[in-house]
């Protein structure tokens, strides 16, 4: 019964509430860069566009087919992205790593809202799904980047 309850936990209010309003659902039309990542242990999938300008998130569009930690991580990346540079991503997708996995603090601002997923800590099976977000748009920034120097 305590599994169960641990689960109750996890899935709080504030996770799923922010699963249930993801910002920036629509793919883009024109965009500089796209990135397709998948949890093969668990198939969720999240699908990024990204439009760069000056170096820095311009627009931004998401497909997410995952589990509610995984749509609570877009969620939160979603809201702040936005202005966001591939550095302040990759700070982001590592920290996040780091939280997950080795216990650290939840990664800085603007992408401090992730630190609503801190009790996943203890379900490994889920991590994967939770960085797919990070994991994608740090992909599609890079390609953006390279496709303009080129």
């Amino acid at each position: 019964m305590s599994g169960e309850n641990d689960l109750i936990k996890l899935y709080s209010g504030r996770i799923l509430a922010l699963a249930a309003d993801i910002p920036h659902l629509d793919r883009l039309e024109n965009p500089d860069a796209t990135a397709k990542k998948r949890s093969p242990l668990c198939g969720s999938t999240v699908t990024v566009d990204v439009k760069m300008q000056d170096g820095k998130v311009s627009e931004f569009g998401q497909d997410v087919k995952a589990c509610a930690l995984g749509q609570a991580s877009a969620s939160v990346v979603g809201s702040a992205i936005i202005g966001a540079t591939r550095a302040q991503i990759e700070t982001a997708r590592d920290q996040l790593s780091v939280m997950l996995k080795k216990g650290g603090p939840a990664p800085d601002a603007p992408f401090d809202g992730l630190e609503v997923l801190i009790p996943a800590r203890d379900y490994k099976n889920r991590h994967a799904s939770i960085m797919l977000v990070l994991e994608a748009s740090a992909e599609a920034m890079e390609q953006a980047e390279q496709a303009n120097c080129a």
